[in-house]
């Protein structure tokens, strides 16, 4: 039979059939059913369904595209038996049935007749080990059995070889915050990043105190196979660590108003290489007059040098471990020293400068160091003066060069996982790639002092220990020299960047009023907080003093064995933390270890 769609009478006063005429009645229309108009909350049939989880039957497998148009289950006397009298009955669950229980879980207990093959596969799995412990080979009591029932042995969620995360290292603030500071200004790390600015190069030169010894070419040629060499130890050596406004030359160029701004190569570089830093550190700010200096404390960090700053690996907290940060500390500053005067040629030859050391006595002996007082233009009416040093010259067919002179030390391989005995000579580039990755801020810091010093190389010894336990006796096993503008380039240190950095500071607290503040890395965010302190702070801060020399802990023999090495002295490093953290005119950092 034809279906017929018969006549539309047409509504000219709006939508819907006419109220006064009605439709003749069709063949195969049903007669007598009447409208029945409906809303927007009614419920109304679908065509297709093609969210259902539709269950095929064998009937419908062959033809699977039918299922979403199947609305067999729709029918209200289909419906879940769940459902109660009081509840609509067009309501229909989509999944009544409860997930599946995980078989590997917390609660899955091993059952040897389950097929293994079905079970879930753990990347810690031994098969070989498993198979041996199936056949009865594996641990347990005597001949190999196992000690109890295998399907109550309880589940060990984790393999033999699984190490738990640790959790991040909390870091401490290198100054104790004070309630009565007040906070200024919050500079994140990423406004430093961006910053840029150029200044004259090369800088004046001001003045030039102190006095160079000569570098011994013999060291470039140590490596670890035809035979490192024993750090020694210089305990007659005086080195000195003075803070700006403790400088007597700076005070007289203030006086002399050569610049606006004075300060240190060593505060320079941690402004310069802030981005970089992981640790707490802290610069104290003086703003006197028209003037502005930037000091650090007496015992700051700035004085000691880090090791694994920006390591992925955690280092011990405990303070009193060797391999701690605080020990790791101590321990390369005393590295640093002495290897700066062992790769001299200690004849007597010295070449001197304008004016001696001054913050040496008469008849002192002082390591080799040269003060350079350099001036660079910031603006046209802004001036900054920063003492700088280098630690070597070295004559080459008669032209003299400045050096710089640092170390590397290496206190555990497994740490590192490079082995600088194995790798340094066939895999240079892969310890220096390592150092890089983990001492990227000491290794930039140093490069932005020789950049500041105008030293036209700088030298990188490679240090480790005798033995890993022993933290007292060290080697060099080689020696690198750079140009700081090339290693610069290949560190990814922009000069433009360091000096937008000290630029927008400088601008920054020139903009503040007369007073003492200090800038603080965040221990944990990346970011600097300028404070406003009193003026009598830090000056009146307890420093333990040192032990008497018979209650130290004396230094192991020369040929004492590795065993009993363990029990290395520590008066070295107390000698060396005691006067870093003496504070005065002469903060002097002896060397005796």
């Amino acid at each position: 039979m034809a279906f017929e769609i018969g006549a539309v009478p047409f509504n000219p006063d709006g939508w819907g059939p006419l109220d006064t005429s009605s439709p003749p009645p069709l063949s195969n229309h049903l007669s007598n059913v009447p409208f029945a108009p409906f809303s927007r909350s009614d419920k109304l049939g679908r065509i297709a369904d093609w969210t259902r989880n539709y269950n095929p039957s064998s009937a419908s497998r062959n033809h699977p595209h039918h299922s979403v148009f199947d609305f067999a289950l729709d029918d209200p006397s289909s419906a879940s038996p769940a459902l109660t009298a009081d509840e609509d009955p067009s309501f229909r669950l989509v999944d009544g049935k409860p997930p599946p229980r995980p078989r590997f879980g917390p609660r899955w207990r091993f059952n040897p007749n389950h097929n293994r093959s079905n079970l879930p596969q753990r990347r810690d799995d031994n098969p070989s080990q498993s198979d041996k412990d199936s056949r009865g080979g594996g641990g347990g009591g005597a001949g190999g059995q196992r000690s109890g029932p295998p399907d109550r042995r309880p589940f060990r969620p984790y393999g033999p070889n699984f190490h738990p995360r640790r959790e991040a290292a909390v870091l401490k603030s290198s100054v104790d915050i004070q309630p009565e500071w007040t906070m200024l200004e919050q500079i994140p790390f990423s406004t430093f990043t961006k910053l840029s600015y150029s200044v004259p190069d090369p800088p004046e030169d001001l003045l030039v105190c102190g006095a160079l010894e000569f570098y011994d070419r013999g060291y470039d040629r140590v490596n670890p196979r035809s035979g490192e060499r024993r750090l020694e130890r210089f305990k007659s050596r005086n080195f000195f660590k003075v803070t700006t406004t403790d400088d007597p030359v700076v005070r007289r160029l203030a006086n002399e108003d050569r610049a606006t701004v004075f300060a240190t190569d060593t505060i320079l570089s941690a402004l310069m290489c802030a981005p970089r830093s992981a640790y707490s550190w802290d610069v104290v700010v003086q703003r006197v007059g028209n003037k502005l200096f930037f000091d650090k404390r007496d015992g700051s960090q700035l004085d000691l040098l880090s090791v694994n700053e920006t390591s992925q690996e955690q280092l011990p907290d405990s303070k009193d471990d060797i391999n701690s940060a605080h020990s790791l500390s101590v321990e390369a500053a005393y590295i640093n020293q002495n290897f700066s005067q062992q790769v001299l040629v200690r004849d007597g030859n010295k070449v001197t400068f304008d004016e001696p050391n001054p913050f040496a006595s008469e008849g002192e002996e002082v390591a080799s160091v040269a003060y350079r007082y350099r001036r660079w233009k910031l603006d046209d009416d802004l001036y900054l003066v920063s003492r700088c040093e280098v630690h070597a010259i070295s004559d080459n067919k008669g032209q003299r060069s400045f050096l710089t002179l640092n170390a590397l030390n290496e206190f555990d391989p497994k740490y590192t996982g490079v082995d600088w005995r194995q790798k340094l000579e066939t895999q240079r580039g892969a310890v220096l790639a390592t150092e890089l990755k983990n001492n990227a801020n000491k290794l930039a810091k140093w490069t932005a002092q020789a950049m500041l010093g105008g030293a036209d190389l700088m030298k990188i010894g490679y240090v480790s220990r005798t033995h890993p336990r022993d933290h007292y006796n060290h080697a060099i096993l080689s020696v690198v020299g750079y140009k700081p503008r090339e290693f610069a380039a290949q560190i990814n240190l922009n000069p433009a960047n360091m000096w937008g950095i000290v630029k927008s500071v400088v601008d920054l607290c020139m903009k503040l009023n007369e007073g003492k503040y200090v800038i603080v890395k965040d221990p944990m965010k990346p970011q600097v907080r300028i404070y406003e302190v009193p003026p009598d702070a830090f000056e009146n801060e307890y420093v333990e003093e040192p032990l008497p020399e018979e209650e130290q802990v004396q230094p192991p023999a020369e040929d004492q064995t590795d065993g009993a090495a363990e029990e290395v002295a520590v008066g070295d490093a107390v000698a060396i933390a005691a006067s870093v953290e003496g504070g005065g005119e002469k903060n002097e950092v002896v060397s005796e270890a």
